[in-house]
């Protein structure tokens, strides 16, 4: 009998290989491996940074459709290898979470890269250059718009100047047939010639709008620069002109922007873009997309329209997760309270130290804003204001928690305050007491620094100005972003800002702000995720979540400081697809 027994036994192990066989007396328990599902897709032989404490660094990884099955080490993924699976050797490369953009604008990105580049204009008369080159193509009446310009980054003063700006008839000469639109690099002001002036009806006799203000002269002339709502009328002539396209133009033009706006946005290793404003119009437009599958990045939206039509459309527009976890329209946002520093719009609580005339400008009625606070409440949607000023920044607080009072029954609202560029003391607590999230850009405090002493002298700089690491540790979740096309859509450069400070001249601009690697990672991928009700999805690498992975040429995490800036997207992965490839 004991011989039958081991016969069957070697009968049963050629029969069922790899299995674990005991007889015992006329039982027979048989335990077969079960085969593991094989992956789509399996990194091996990395750094992989996971942003998720259970276990933060791991090797390999494995995806199977648009999610991750597995994370561990190189030989726990053998088992998911199958015929079909891609396997990728990293080669010691660090994998991230997909890179979150925290905070820009969609389709602006996108027209930007079809309008005039100014970032690297070094002065006006260069601009001027630009605009002459541009004007000898187009017909009479043809609109010529630009972005990107900041007279503070020139390396000259133009000649003449009123408080550092240019004057607009060396603009007009050269484009006296074309209306020309120059954005400032903040979006918060706009450059136009006389042709743009005439058409909207702007002259010695208009008068500035509440929010607004039209620079002039020493004799009361429009110079051509016209901060936050006094541009509305030029913004309403050049709509005007843009709408005299067929349909079908526009349509083109649109899917253009978000192609672009997204491809941008891609090889830079972002996976998902948290748009801060858009009109019904393009909302409507991108649900088209998602339905049709052909959206190229995922968006998280927020809407930017008058309360008053607001109140009749909020609860038809709210999407979470449409398209396949491609586009979420749940907040409202970035209405702007303030303007922006650089064209002395931010909001202040004292007057700004080189323009003594200005407390800055309140831009959006703080009615409206309340009044948008109580619609965010009433339709579950999340608020993201804009409050770059101390002042702006605490008729926020003081909003928010009006309502989170009213409301005690409304728990985790995550609202935000965009733009967390000038924070008092007395204010900085109420993040974490509050539960609000500042949304900070880390790229502003090397773009900014430079000139923002100026605006707010060096003490008040130093107490409230771009004190990132001070929010981090009163508890805040901070957030970031880049602002595009503010600034550039490059989270290194952000990332490397935010770690180091460092200065174009190499000084460090407010040292003791500087946030470490982690707390950077962390702001760009799982902070991002949980400030948009998205960390059960995306911002770590962990089973189950969407397979968005950036890799990257340099561990940002370990080399010096000044290689960061050298490290190239490898891989952009989105749901387990590369979308984008870089050179290894």
């Amino acid at each position: 009998m004991k011989h039958y027994f081991l016969l069957y036994n070697i009968f049963l192990r050629k029969r069922f290989p790899g299995s674990i066989i005991i007889v015992t007396g006329i039982f027979i328990s048989i335990t077969c491996q079960v085969p593991y599902d094989p992956a789509d897709l399996i990194l091996r032989n990395g750094k992989i940074v996971t942003m998720d404490d259970r276990w933060p660094q791991v090797s390999a990884l494995a995806v199977k459709g648009d999610r991750i099955s597995a994370v561990g080490s190189d030989r726990d993924m053998l088992r998911y290898i199958g015929t079909e699976t891609q396997v990728i050797d990293l080669k010691g490369m660090l994998a991230i979470p997909g890179f979150i953009e925290g905070h820009g604008h969609f389709y602006s990105l996108g027209a930007s890269l079809i309008e005039l580049e100014l970032r690297n204009a070094e002065n006006w008369d260069a601009i001027i250059t630009l605009v002459a080159e541009e004007a000898k193509n187009k017909k009479p009446g043809t609109w010529i718009v630009g972005r990107g310009w900041h007279q503070d980054k020139w390396d000259r003063e133009p000649q003449p100047n009123v408080e550092g700006l240019p004057t607009h008839h060396k603009l007009s000469s050269v484009s006296p047939q074309n209306p020309v639109f120059l954005s400032h690099t903040s979006g918060h002001g706009v450059f136009v010639n006389q042709a743009a002036m005439q058409v909207s009806g702007i002259s010695e006799r208009s008068v500035d709008p509440p929010g607004g203000e039209i620079v002039r002269d020493e004799n009361g002339e429009p110079i051509g620069m016209l901060r936050e709502y006094a541009a509305q009328p030029v913004r309403d002539a050049l709509k005007a002109y843009q709408n005299q396209r067929s349909a079908q133009e526009v349509e083109m033009n649109m899917r253009q922007q978000v192609l672009l706006a997204a491809q941008n946005a891609i090889k830079n290793g972002i996976t998902s873009f948290q748009d801060m404003g858009s009109t019904w119009e393009e909302l409507d437009h991108l649900k088209i997309m998602a339905t049709e599958g052909s959206l190229p990045i995922r968006l998280y939206m927020a809407v930017q329209e008058p309360a008053v039509e607001m109140e009749e459309r909020l609860a038809d527009y709210r999407l979470v997760g449409y398209g396949n976890n491609f586009l979420t329209i749940r907040c409202i946002g970035e209405k702007v309270l303030d303007g922006a520093l650089g064209t002395h719009g931010g909001w202040l609580l004292e007057s700004y130290t080189d323009l003594p005339r200005s407390f800055g400008l309140n831009v959006t009625p703080v009615p409206e804003i309340r009044h948008s606070a109580e619609l965010a409440i009433k339709h579950d949607y999340q608020l993201a204001i804009q409050g770059i000023g101390d002042r702006a920044a605490r008729e926020l607080f003081n909003i928010y928690e009006e309502q989170f009072t009213i409301h005690p029954e409304k728990k985790d609202l995550r609202w935000r305050i965009e733009h967390a560029q000038v924070t008092h003391p007395d204010d900085l607590p109420r993040y974490s007491e509050l539960g609000v999230i500042p949304g900070i850009q880390g790229i502003f405090a090397c773009s900014d620094g430079p000139w923002v002493v100026d605006r707010l002298g060096e003490e008040r700089t130093k107490e409230r100005g771009y004190v990132f690491r001070s929010m981090a540790e009163s508890g805040a979740i901070i957030m970031n972003g880049t602002d595009p096309p503010v600034e550039e859509i490059d989270p290194i450069a952000s990332f490397h800002c935010s770690i180091t400070r460092e200065l174009p001249d190499g000084s460090i601009f407010q040292p003791e702000q500087r946030l470490t690697r982690d707390q950077a990672l962390r702001s760009y991928t799982i902070n991002n995720a949980f400030a948009a009700f998205e960390e059960h999805l995306k911002g770590s690498i962990t089973t189950g979540k969407l397979a968005d992975i950036t890799v990257l040429s340099k561990d940002i995490m370990s080399v010096p400081e000044d290689e960061i800036l050298e490290t190239d997207i490898i891989y952009t992965i989105l749901g387990g697809k590369i979308v984008y490839k870089g050179t290894i």
